[in-house]
């Protein structure tokens, strides 16, 4: 037990070390600039590509390469990341369509429904689901479960990597930064609070559905050795999908199934982890009974 709670605590360690040394660089940037309102938004970026960056010196300490890490030769990655983005049509799409048939989601009528709309919506949502999708499975998937999965056993090593997955989507602080108030202790206030925020669980149906979607990644992960494109493709297609929905769909929370939805996104909550574990569940007992 004490082993997995060493193993399990090392990456906040790492992360502290990573989001303090952005709240001072953040700091030194915005007093350069003579600018608060960017320290926030920097905190963020700097932190992000710091936790990126991180994985090459902590891959090399960890003697971790980019076959372990799970990258696979260029063309077979293209193929995998075509598989995964299927899989997540095949995935999330019947959510969408029960959400609509339930009066959670609507379409909005008032847009500007035209090829070229809908294209250019597209092409957004895609780019920006792609740059979120290599960032954060290099990250979970790729550094932080390859290295549990090295001392722990699989199940804890997706299990903590779905922990950390879903609650840094929610290390973010809303304070406002002042040209008064821009400081060094000011700084790490927002990091404070930006801790605080993960842990107070302010909204626990979205943290339990991220958990779900980490899981679920996990385990497709450890199907194969090089198949991190593979997730890389399944996350891809989610983010695009949920990003076109906000493009697309109204969201009425004061339905009566509104509580299958989180108010993070409008789609994640009960209904996605319920339907997320239900195919991890299934997918085990096919196995179990194949091997009988």
């Amino acid at each position: 037990m004490s082993r997995a709670i060493f193993y399990a605590l090392m990456p906040m360690l790492i992360l502290l070390v990573i989001t303090s040394s952005a709240c001072l660089l953040s700091y030194w940037i915005a007093l350069s600039f003579n600018d608060a309102t960017i320290l926030r938004k920097l905190m963020i970026r700097s932190s992000q590509i710091m936790l990126l960056l991180s994985i090459f010196p902590i891959s090399k300490w960890l003697n971790l390469n980019n076959e372990m890490l799970g990258y696979a030769p260029l063309k077979l990655m293209f193929k995998q990341f075509g598989r995964g983005f299927g899989l997540s049509l095949l995935i999330l799409l019947p959510v969408f369509f029960a959400l609509n048939f339930l009066g959670v989601h609507s379409i909005d009528t008032t847009k500007a429904w035209t090829l070229s709309w809908v294209a250019k919506k597209f092409g957004i949502a895609f780019g920006l689901a792609l740059l979120i999708g290599v960032v954060e499975e290099s990250v979970f998937r790729g550094l932080l479960l390859t290295s549990l999965r090295k001392y722990l056993s699989a199940f804890l090593a997706v299990l903590i990597s779905s922990i950390y997955y879903a609650g840094l989507h929610f290390l973010d602080s809303k304070s406002p930064v002042s040209e008064e108030t821009l400081s060094l202790n000011g700084s790490f206030e927002l990091l404070e609070e930006a801790y605080h925020n993960v842990f107070a669980m302010q909204d626990v149906n979205a943290f339990i559905a991220l958990c779900a979607v980490g899981l679920f990644l996990g385990m497709l992960r450890l199907r194969e050795n090089m198949n991190l494109a593979l997730c890389i493709g399944c996350h891809t297609g989610w983010v695009t999908l949920i990003r076109m929905s906000k493009s697309t769909m109204n969201i009425d929370l004061n339905t009566p199934y509104s509580f299958l939805v989180s108010h993070y996104d409008g789609v994640i909550g009960v209904f996605v982890a319920s339907w997320l574990l239900f195919i991890l569940g299934t997918y085990w007992l096919f196995t179990k009974i194949i091997k009988l």
